[in-house]
């Protein structure tokens, strides 16, 4: 069809000409500006997908650059100073927003980022990103699946700052870090690149409180593009593109004894040492290790034509892990020694549009189709047990090799209502389905927000959401726990029950006040009832997250947010208060302990990762001297403390009972940038981590689907020189 509408075009004078007619001058070619084009264009986009009454917090390049290591920092440090954000794993990426375990959505330029295999690995790098805005709250129906938070970035582009940057970012811990970008046009082309290479001796938290760890080395390279080509001015055609693979030690404690040794609880258990053959093995010399890989692809059409805006992407991504034992070491402490294979492969397509309807109305409307396959393959080697557990034989080998499939579906349909210049209302509803290998479920999902603005300094937003979470496929195991009876990876319970989607009504309202022409604040506050709540953990040895269910969860909080912007000047603090609880363990139970599993089915309590009191508040100032400019920071980020197990008098454990100790930890840099002629400049910047060399904890080994001991990261000194081409 297109070679015969391309046939048509070029021989229509021709064919007119024969007619008796005369052929038409070709008219000249249209020469566009890619700037103001561009420009537009980013304006109708912002309008496919507006945040309309939740809670929206921005973070610009500028302010990036303004925190701890700017756009060195990992990706999930960046969130971190945003209200509501508590920190798990840094190296896993693990954030929790508002009491809830990931269910985080990433959007780059408006288009749904396909979630991968939860491991370590951070692809996104800060580099790319010219704002970011975390939505949380009450979503409008355009946000479905994961809802805990949308991560909307807009990337840059080539079109606005033409030219290339090199940097060289190392220091404490033997990091070492190049970085290449690089922007530009040509006619109706731009593009934007940036690639980079991190190494550093600290890749997963150190699970000792020593300052260096035993073990734990990483490599990671990323890479993205974001290329677009304009049609015509109403439209243009982008293909965005990013890789990520990293590798990672996995940090080794000293001193671990030999596993399933003799106690007083159980004096005739036999050592797993009587069936491998050794007498001793250091743990200080495990050599475990874990491998990721993460490539995505999108191209999207858009058009902005009269009223109408529209967006249509078509994406696919991979996503892969691979964890490797120690073959010896791991059946010597823990018998058992699995090596995991996970590839995540998804496809789909989404489509945007809305368009005035009628006075002071904006209808929207789209769909979202997903399609994804887990293959997943492992080999697990075991030791035979006898009914006491104690081993019978030499280890053996069971090999495990399944695959889950999943169609997702959603649909909306939405009206902005501008009732009158103060009050919008925001309506809409959610059709959402998924049909995976281990459950099929829908849902329909109101959802409304009021934004009221009774004056030019105040804004109030009010809303209630009908939320459906299909469970990550990706966690879920497929793994049959029949597999490994009589052997010792044996689970004490043998019941599992399917992973189901989890159903909340959430409801939000807040106020905003803007005072005199600097200073702003606000208030929010929120809660949910959920079935099925959601949550992940890691358990056994491998670390790769498992997917559960608790039957009933209840989240709620509040949060503050203060910030201060001119003359140079800028400063910002946030303060959240959160609970978060579930009962009743009723989906892969036999990933916990039979009496935890008693005690949770008619018991409250707090999910792993609820963290009472969360704060972060930081001061930059920019002065510029002539050609020369200057950049001084400070930030806090304060914790209460992830949930631990705690222990009566009486020796009963209450899963997640008790928290870690709270910790302040305090960051300050500083930098120098310099203009040269013809727009290229140097920049020099010194950044200092952990001020007073704070050691605290972030997990101590304890609580629901923690596996391993997780220090903070102790004082770190760090540099980069950077030039611009």
């Amino acid at each position: 069809m297109r070679r015969l509408l391309s046939l048509i075009f070029v021989l229509s004078p021709g064919v007119l000409a024969l007619a008796g007619e005369s052929a038409p001058a070709a008219p000249p070619p249209t020469v566009l500006d890619p700037v103001i084009v561009t420009g537009a264009l980013d304006e109708s986009r912002d309008l496919l997908l507006p945040s309309l009454g939740a809670s929206s917090f921005v973070i610009s390049s500028d302010q990036i650059d303004g925190q701890s290591q700017g756009e060195d920092a990992p990706f999930n440090q960046v969130l971190l100073r945003a209200p509501g954000v508590a920190e798990d794993s840094a190296a896993n990426g693990d954030l929790h927003v508002r009491g809830e375990h990931a269910n985080l959505q990433y959007r780059i330029n408006g288009v749904l980022l396909p979630e991968g295999i939860s491991g370590f690995g951070l692809e996104l790098d800060p580099r790319f990103v010219e704002s970011l805005q975390l939505i949380t709250g009450s979503l409008p129906a355009e946000y479905g699946f994961r809802t805990a938070g949308v991560v909307d970035i807009t990337a840059k582009g080539g079109s606005f700052e033409p030219g290339g940057d090199l940097s060289l970012y190392g220091g404490s811990y033997g990091t070492f870090r190049p970085s290449f970008e690089a922007s530009g046009t040509s006619g109706n082309l731009s593009g934007f690149v940036d690639a980079s290479f991190d190494h550093n001796e600290l890749g997963i938290e150190n699970p000792t409180p020593a300052p260096t760890a035993i073990h734990d080395s990483t490599d990671q390279a990323k890479a993205f593009a974001d290329v677009s080509w304009i049609l015509d001015s109403t439209s243009r055609v982008s293909f965005m593109g990013g890789l990520s693979v990293s590798s990672y030690q996995v940090p080794d404690v000293p001193g671990v004894p030999a596993g399933n040794p003799p106690t007083p609880g159980n004096p005739t258990a036999v050592p797993w040492t009587t069936r491998i053959g050794i007498t001793g093995f250091d743990s200080s010399d495990l050599d475990e290790n874990q491998d990721e890989r993460n490539y995505f692809g999108v191209v999207t059409y858009q058009l902005s034509a009269g009223e109408l805006n529209l967006q249509a992407s078509a994406f696919a991504r991979e996503s892969g892990v691979h964890f490797t034992p120690d073959p010896v070491g791991d059946l010597y402490f823990n018998g058992v020694a699995s090596d995991v294979d996970k590839t995540l492969d998804s496809a789909g397509v989404q489509i945007d549009a809305s368009s005035p309807l009628g006075d002071g109305h904006t209808i929207r409307a789209g769909l979202l189709l997903q399609d994804e396959s887990v293959n997943a393959h492992s080999t697990t080697a075991v030791f035979p047990v006898d009914s006491d557990g104690n081993p019978t034989g030499p280890a053996f080998p069971i090999v495990d090799r399944g695959t889950l499939h999943g169609l997702m579906d959603g649909l909306y349909l939405q009206d902005e209502w501008r009732v009158f210049p103060e009050l919008t209302v925001n309506a809409g509803a959610r059709l959402d389905a998924f049909d995976f290998s281990f459950d099929k479920e829908h849902q329909l999902s109101p959802r409304i927000n009021l934004l009221l603005r009774p004056s030019a300094s105040t804004a109030l937003h009010a809303g209630y959401s009908r939320y459906f979470t299909p469970p990550p496929v990706e966690n879920v195991s497929g793994s049959a726990v029949a597999e490994f009876q009589g052997t010792s990876n044996q689970s004490e319970v043998a019941q599992d029950s399917p992973v189901r989607a989890e159903r909340a009504n959430y409801f939000d309202a807040g106020i905003s006040q803007q005072i005199g022409t600097h200073f702003r604040m606000g208030v929010d506050a929120y809660t949910k009832q959920a079935r099925e709540q959601l949550d992940d953990g890691l358990f056994g040895q491998t670390l790769i997250l498992s997917a559960f269910n608790y039957a009933k969860g209840q989240v709620s909080g509040q949060e503050f947010t203060a910030s201060w912007a001119g003359e140079g000047l800028s400063a910002y603090g946030n303060l959240a208060h959160s609970k978060a609880l579930g009962e009743n363990w009723d989906s892969a139970q036999f990933l916990f302990d039979p009496a935890d599993l008693a005690y949770v089915r008619n018991h409250w309590i707090n999910l792993d990762h609820d963290q009472t009191f969360t704060s972060s508040s930081g001061v930059a100032y920019r002065r510029k001297d002539g050609s020369a400019s200057t950049l001084v920071y400070a930030d806090v980020i304060f914790a209460s403390g992830l949930r631990t197990d705690s222990t009566a008098p009486d020796g009963s454990n209450t899963p997640n009972g008790g928290s870690v100790p709270s910790y302040i930890t305090v960051n300050v840099g500083a930098e120098r940038s310099y203009a040269l002629a013809k727009g290229r400049s140097w920049k020099v910047r010194v950044d200092v981590i952990n001020l007073a060399d704070k050691s605290y904890e972030l997990r101590n080994g304890t609580g629901v689907g923690v596996n391993a001991a997780q220090y903070g990261m102790r004082r770190g000194f760090f540099g980069s020189v950077g030039t611009r081409f």
